[in-house]
């Protein structure tokens, strides 16, 4: 069995620097690099974002809905872009949100944390919001395949608030909930649990002690979002060293190039070592 997403998120982290890099092949983004709206400019977009960053940075996280698109030749080309991802050296996230109950959230569990599946990626985004423990499944498959899941708990987007922010009948946030789920899921793990957080680098503050979800929390909305590195500090406190900068369109717009690419993600990566206080920064 492979070594548990925890495990091997620390070591990727620690080894390539604190950044996960987005692959959002949006409409108006393969218009400025030039392709075509199509299979095609997807496949030329996706596998240009896999052969520079691939092998240097420490997570992919290709956003399932802009391949979805397409129909089966988009979900073809996500395919092959997690399996590319993944043999050059990078941990992908795949940014799906799925959610549900029953044996659907089971199907899901197949589709994409079964390491025999063809949609396998070493981590998945899902949405809790049918309550935590409608993950069950997702959890189990994950810990089996060693695999994780990250569970949306405070997002950067302002709707959010709505349901994250509401206060449940023992006064705590829907969200803190979810949070204290996944931290009882990773006590006394180490050196980090496979259940991780979403949790948005634009908020302001967190009614939650991150560092005892001891586990991962990816940190999306740095860039086009209006965070920058140095606002982790202020958020994140003790859970800096556990934290999973996650930037798309700051990155991405500095294609199609592979050297510009590859030069906006170093000086990503130099940023974020510094604000998390990384040795050596």
């Amino acid at each position: 069995m492979t070594a548990p997403f925890g495990a091997r998120l620390r070591a990727a982290l620690d080894t390539r620097g604190p950044l996960c890099a987005g692959i959002d092949p949006h409409s108006a983004l393969l218009t400025s690099w030039g392709l075509s709206d199509d299979v095609a400019g997807l496949e030329r977009f996706a596998g240009t974002v896999v052969d520079a960053l691939a092998d240097r940075v420490a997570v992919l996280k290709p956003q399932s809905a802009f391949f979805e698109r397409f129909g089966s030749r988009g979900v073809a080309v996500l395919e092959r872009t997690i399996a590319d991802a993944r043999s050059a050296g990078a941990l992908v996230i795949l940014d799906a949100k799925r959610g549900d109950i029953g044996s659907t959230v089971e199907a899901y569990a197949q589709a994409y944390l079964d390491s025999a599946a063809p949609l396998f990626a070493d981590a998945l985004t899902a949405s809790p919001y049918l309550g935590y423990a409608s993950l069950e499944p997702l959890y189990a498959t994950a810990e089996k395949h060693g695999a994780g899941v990250f569970v949306l708990a405070f997002t950067s987007n302002p709707e959010g608030a709505a349901v994250q922010q509401a206060v449940t009948a023992d006064g705590k946030t829907v969200g803190a909930t979810i949070l204290e789920g996944a931290a009882a899921r990773n006590a006394g793990i180490e050196p980090l649990g496979s259940i991780g957080a979403v949790v948005g680098a634009t908020l302001a503050q967190v009614p939650f002690d991150l560092a005892a979800l001891n586990g991962p929390i990816l940190a999306p909305g740095l860039g086009a979002q209006g965070a920058t590195p140095e606002d982790l500090r202020g958020l994140f406190g003790d859970a800096l060293g556990n934290v999973v900068p996650s930037m798309s369109r700051e990155l991405l717009r500095h294609g199609p190039g592979i050297a510009g690419l590859r030069e906006a993600a170093e000086r990503s990566i130099a940023a974020c070592r510094t604000a998390l206080r990384y040795a050596g920064t």
